[in-house]
């Protein structure tokens, strides 16, 4: 008896006899050994789903075909992607499409009106998303834009901050199943960590890694903000600051603080480390307009000096929309003003109208002395057109669900049942979000009581910690009791 090897190490026997054929036997002649191959070798194929060829490796009698050896289970060009530094092992919270898309649009903000500082992180962490989102080719193009990014900088930076994208090309060429690519990138990123001295053969642990590291997880929320100020740390113990590190140990903190607004702790480091950026860089409106939200409700006069500063001055229409959160409180008309000078800049960015609808709102809730059906269909349309721009926005629509109640019942709950459908791929936070308007929906509306505690019980279900819709939670739940 003897066999082929299967493509797990094993062997699959045929009995080497030159009776009839076809049948169980193989054939002992070589003219039919041709036929032979097609009856019982093709299934075999198709079974190894490609993995494998099988080489004849003798054509006369006895003849064997024989499989490459491996161990059962390894996969060793895996567990070296797997060791490599980039936003495919970073292991990023990507929590739907819906993420994937809102990170891409603020991205592409600050790709647009940004600093040119950290481009090349941004546009692979773009080139990782764009992947995601199942467009590889594009992806990669998008690498190479980063590449030549980095080209551009200083002499001698260019290896040290090449191993993010590096990183990314081979992972995207092993979803794409070109291995010799694979191969290729794994071998420059090893050459790299040899020049450099590091310990390991397809890392580094370099302050310039840890960076990109930080802005990248910045750039993907600020709930990130205490993984990133970690990263900022790190890179700091491991070289002189820089305006860089301080910059990312700074706005880390600072977006630590934005997800924990009760630690005074918190907001007192973060204030004191932007004070020292403001000092050294007066003209760093960034940095001007995150201490300006750490003043708010402590020191107005200083919040709004900062906050005018930023809207005299910068071109950026993020940094104009955080100035508007200044304005909010008192003066809502000119956070409307503001935005609008943003929306300008950037008309298609959908944070912008969002924004431009809640401040609408308020106006309408604080009886404006504009006629309150033109203050109604602002608001409308600000969150309609949010929508437009980013059609999967959760919280645009419930605020729009709130709007169409003061109308038409009817169409509110239309609008909540709509994005119940839709909920399971939701973010943890649209959930609870969504569990807070409708349980106040079924309570307000439809006095609907025991309806109602079920929906806030659910958005109590829900892990995670969103500090605005876990107060309003609290509050709800007391009225309740």
């Amino acid at each position: 008896m003897r066999g082929i090897e299967g493509p797990e190490g094993g062997s699959i026997c045929f009995p080497m006899s030159s009776q009839t054929w076809p049948g169980s036997h193989a054939p002992a002649q070589p003219e039919q050994l041709h036929l032979w191959s097609t009856h019982y070798l093709s299934p075999l194929r198709s079974q190894t789903h490609g993995r494998c060829r099988l080489p004849l490796t003798q054509v006369s009698s006895p003849f064997v075909f024989s499989f490459p050896r491996s161990p059962p289970h390894s996969r060793p060009l895996k567990e070296k992607l797997q060791r490599l530094q980039c936003h495919f092992t970073w292991d990023f919270e990507v929590k739907d499409k819906m993420h994937i898309r809102h990170t891409l649009l603020t991205l592409a903000v600050r790709l647009e009106h940004g600093p040119l500082r950290n481009r090349g992180t941004y546009l692979a962490l773009k080139a990782y998303l764009r992947h995601l989102e199942g467009s590889p080719k594009e992806a990669l193009a998008i690498l190479q834009e980063a590449k030549e990014v980095l080209r551009k900088e200083p002499p001698g930076t260019f290896p040290r901050h090449v191993l993010l994208l590096y990183g990314n090309y081979a992972w995207i060429y092993y979803h794409l199943t070109d291995y010799d690519k694979v191969d290729l990138y794994l071998a420059q990123i090893r050459q790299i960590c040899r020049d450099l001295s590091s310990p390991e053969p397809y890392s580094a642990p370099i302050p310039e890694v840890y960076a990109q590291k930080g802005w990248s997880l910045l750039a993907m929320g600020f709930r990130n903000g205490q993984l990133a100020k970690e990263c900022f740390q790190k890179a700091l113990e491991l070289q002189e600051p820089s305006v860089e590190l301080q910059e990312g140990l700074a706005f880390s903190t600072f977006a630590s603080w934005t997800h924990s607004y009760e630690d005074e702790k918190l907001q007192d480091e973060s204030r004191k480390l932007l004070e020292g950026l403001i000092r050294s860089h007066p003209e760093n409106y960034e940095v001007k307009v995150y201490l300006a939200q750490t003043y708010r409700m402590k020191d107005d006069e200083r919040a709004w000096q900062l906050a005018d500063d930023v809207v005299q001055n910068s071109l950026n229409p993020e940094l104009l929309r955080m100035a508007a959160k200044v304005y909010k409180v008192h003066s809502p008309s000119q956070a409307i003003s503001t935005l609008k000078k943003a929306i300008a800049l950037c008309g298609d960015y959908y944070l912008l109208h969002y924004d431009l609808g809640i401040y609408y709102t308020i106006l309408l809730h604080r009886g404006s002395e504009r006629k309150r059906a033109d203050v109604m269909e602002d608001a409308i349309g600000s969150f309609r057109r949010s929508l437009e721009d980013n059609p999967g926005s959760v919280f645009s629509r419930l605020k729009l669900a709130n709007l169409y109640g003061e109308r038409c019942q009817l169409y509110e709950e239309e609008v909540y049942l709509s994005v119940m459908e839709e909920l399971p791929t939701a973010t943890k936070r649209c959930q609870q979000s969504f569990y807070l308007h409708w349980g106040d929906f079924l309570l307000q509306k439809k006095g609907q009581r025991q309806a109602a505690l079920r929906a806030y019980k659910a958005c109590l279900e829900v892990p995670g910690d969103h500090p605005l819709e876990q107060k309003q939670l609290e509050q709800r739940l007391k009225e309740l009791a």
